[in-house]
């Protein structure tokens, strides 16, 4: 049986702190967040379900290069929604375990792992503290969930604690939700201050003492959006009710700076 403790009581450093106080100043309003009809948090999984010809992106080719030194090729998924990273890995991992506090989130990912045929684990559970549930793995995987956590450090030295060769860790070059700020001053009065930014999250794993790879690159368009789907999404987003959507269409429709998270991708890499 392996033991594995959850990393506890970092104490946040510089960067760390910064990360923290960004992530908390970006927080939505207390008063807002009362009287929104929906969590403005939740996610629909089928926005994030592999696909059958993965890109062949940074992140996959570490992951394979990482699998490929291993005889049991076993992959941690952290945060991971309906598996699009580590089904990614279909062909080279033997074995995946899927962690997500999210229970529609991961009975996509069991859905997908039977249907892809991928032996898996699912766990549900926050980050780091499910990381005696999962035990470890060859490769850890953690797409996408940087930015949904305040205590980066914590969050981060979990993965290197779980990893028995390797981590890759996906973020968007800044805050995916950052372009929805003028909608928050246009609705709610609320000026949103600056975000962090992949360079914020490489000085906390910095100041763990990670020198990870990083590698910046561009990813491809994703498939359009239902439009209609999409004005529901952000205006639960914005936690306004839905009578309020075509305001939203509009406001989109007029809207002269982006309209959707940056392509810029960043991939982390390291050893543990």
């Amino acid at each position: 049986m392996v033991v594995v403790e959850t990393p506890t009581g970092t104490q946040p450093g510089t960067a760390a702190a910064r990360w923290s106080a960004l992530m908390a100043a970006r927080a939505v309003p207390d008063e807002i967040l009362a009287h929104a009809p929906a969590s403005p948090y939740r996610q629909d999984p089928e926005r994030f379900r592999p696909v059958a010809d993965p890109p062949d992106t940074p992140s996959r080719r570490v992951g394979v290069a990482v699998l490929a030194e291993s005889a049991e090729r076993t992959v941690l998924d952290v945060g991971c929604g309906a598996g699009a990273a580590s089904l990614a890995l279909v062909g080279e991992a033997r074995h995946v375990v899927g962690v997500d506090p999210a229970s529609d989130m991961l009975a996509a990912f069991v859905g997908a792992c039977l249907e892809w045929g991928m032996p898996y684990q699912a766990v549900l559970g926050s980050w780091p503290e499910a990381l005696p549930d999962t035990g470890t793995a060859d490769l850890v995987l953690c797409h996408h969930v940087g930015y949904d956590t305040a205590d980066l450090a914590a969050f981060a030295a979990g993965l290197g604690a779980a990893a028995r060769r390797g981590v890759v860790m996906e973020l968007h070059a800044t805050h995916p939700q950052a372009w929805l700020d003028p909608f928050w001053q246009r609705f709610h009065g609320v000026r949103r201050p600056a975000p962090p930014t992949a360079d914020d999250a490489l000085a906390v794993l910095t100041e763990l003492g990670v020198e990870p790879e990083v590698q910046r690159w561009t990813a491809d368009p994703r498939p359009p959006e239902d439009p209609d789907a999409r004005v529901v999404r952000v205006t639960r987003r914005l936690c306004l009710p839905p009578e309020r959507a075509g305001e939203v269409a509009a406001a989109l429709a007029a809207h002269d700076g982006p309209t959707a998270p940056p392509a810029e991708r960043v991939t982390f890499s390291w050893r543990p």
